[in-house]
């Protein structure tokens, strides 16, 4: 049997993920806003979060099969299976608390996993599929949602969202050293060259680095909205003293 390709970064099938990532938000948005059909939001909702789900539920049964996949290995405990429940739940329910999270675990992880990604075997090749399917499938999600609804976070959900994140590590640090897996991350770098490369190779500096980083980029998700709501009472001044 022939070797899988090996992954390419920002080659052909890499840069065609990335901007199907980017474009079907919207694309999905605007059939909704066409469509004859009342509940095709509800319906594609649960289509994106029955993919999701059963791309999670297929691969892990596809490891058990071929590979002879360990519990230590099975665990939901990287930060896109969390980010994939949270989705997952926001696109059932519709509730905010669940797409805030997602929005900062989504977007600010799993992005950069999708540019970045800890991955050997390309395009066509099933690791290939299934963690593409995952990453850009949260992001698409949570992209979806907040242009049909017109979401925004809130200032406090920075918050709450950190608090979370802060239960993630304590969840999975705890699963590494038992286990002596690597989820999250928390023990030692990923393999490829990552943001997380650059950090500290001292695992309490990095460990704190990887905090402060995480809080970084809930603050930077954020700042746009923070710039909004600057100039929209601005702008709504002047447009008042024009009239």
């Amino acid at each position: 049997m022939d070797a899988p390709p090996s992954f390419q970064s920002f080659g052909p099938a890499h840069l065609t993920v990335i901007f199907l990532t980017i474009t079907l938000p919207f694309v999905l948005a605007a059939c909704v806003r066409r469509s004859l059909w009342p509940n095709s939001d509800r319906l594609i909702g649960r289509i994106l979060a029955l993919t999701l789900a059963i791309n999670y539920l297929g691969y892990e049964i596809y490891l058990w099969l071929t590979v002879g996949l360990t519990w230590q290995k099975a665990l939901p405990l990287q930060l896109c299976d969390w980010a994939t429940a949270a989705i997952i739940v926001a696109l059932l329910t519709g509730r905010e608390r669940w797409l805030e999270i997602a929005y900062y675990w989504g977007i600010g992880g799993t992005a950069q996993a999708i540019l970045t990604p800890d991955l050997k075997n390309g395009f066509p090749d099933i690791h290939f599929f299934s963690f593409f399917i995952t990453h850009c499938g949260i992001v698409v999600g949570i992209g979806f949602i907040m242009i049909l609804r017109r979401f925004r976070p809130v200032f406090s959900s920075i918050w709450r969202t950190f608090g979370w994140s802060e239960l993630y590590f304590v969840v999975a640090f705890t699963a590494d050293l038992i286990t002596g897996m690597n989820y999250g991350y928390l023990l030692h770098k990923p393999e490829r060259t990552s943001l997380l490369s650059v950090l500290s190779d001292h695992r309490p500096v990095y460990l704190l680095q990887m905090h402060l980083l995480a809080l970084f980029f809930y603050l930077l998700l954020y700042a746009p909205f923070a710039i909004y709501d600057l100039i929209k009472p601005r702008r709504i001044r002047n447009s008042g003293e024009r009239g």
